[in-house]
């Protein structure tokens, strides 16, 4: 049964108003295809920081969308003809028939970012993209996505199957330890998260994650405890981290991640 998000105080205050309006114009685009808009990422997992977070959504339609949506409700959602009030919109449209069923491809229908602080992309070729982004992406939206409409997450998202997941995870790892395009706290905090994941298969907020390893790994807790007061702060003045130790640690978080995937025979 259709339904709209239970609870809105999880929504930031500085959003409710923009995510109305988002989920207004997808059902406008999509009509009676559209079958679920949900909010994933930090949104999902209690994290968002305003001026810092992008809002990341999901949205599932049936494969009988006509195939010129996709390229409309890009136009329609996009910044500045629907103002974003965060860093960025990361909207990934998936169909029915693919995402109801574990996979480790991307998939998708669309792919958009737009906002003031995102380079607008709109693409509907998911083999132009590296697949473990997404991959995270409905592992965490599986887990823990908040309903905006329609079906909840559990019920339209298949988890991916766990090799599928172990080998994004060290697919991530991978592209943070290269460190092009990334701000070097969210390295070190996503370092946190894929490690806490290979240990309880939990998906934890950044910052939660973060807690977690510098309680365990002192030799590293100065600088996560770094990487958290900079991604406290908006992305414009985030605090250099020293270059040489985040890539030991990311190359430690390596070492745990390939140890699990061993461990796990993916």
């Amino acid at each position: 049964m259709a339904h709209s998000l239970e609870d809105p105080r999880s929504v930031p205050t500085e959003l409710r108003p923009y995510l109305e309006e988002l989920v207004r114009r997808t059902r406008t685009v999509c009509g009676r295809h559209l079958v679920s808009v949900l909010a994933v990422g930090s949104l999902a997992l209690g994290d968002y920081r305003h001026g810092r977070s992008d809002v990341d959504v999901t949205v599932v339609v049936e494969p009988s969308l006509p195939g010129s949506a996709p390229h409309d409700l890009a136009g329609a959602l996009a910044h500045p003809h629907l103002p974003c009030p965060a860093a960025g919109l990361e909207l990934v449209v998936y169909g029915t028939d693919f995402v109801s069923q574990p996979s480790g491809a991307a998939g998708y229908l669309m792919d958009l970012n737009t906002g003031p602080l995102l380079p607008d992309r709109a693409d509907v070729d998911p083999a132009r993209s590296p697949a473990f982004w997404y991959v995270i992406d409905r592992s965490v939206a599986h887990r823990t996505g908040l309903t905006l409409f329609g079906r909840p997450a559990r019920e339209v998202i298949a988890a991916p199957d766990r090799p599928d997941l172990l080998h994004a995870i060290r697919a991530s790892v991978r592209e943070h330890s290269d460190g092009e395009g990334h701000l070097a706290d969210n390295r070190v905090l996503n370092g946190c998260r894929s490690v806490v994941f290979c240990r309880t298969g939990r998906w934890l907020a950044k910052r939660v994650a973060a807690r977690e390893v510098a309680l365990a790994e002192e030799g590293f807790r100065p600088l996560i405890e770094a990487a958290v007061g900079s991604f406290e702060r908006p992305r414009s003045s985030a605090i250099p981290l020293p270059a040489a130790e985040v890539r030991a640690f990311l190359a430690w978080v390596r070492e745990r991640v390939d140890q699990t995937v061993r461990a796990a025979g993916a």
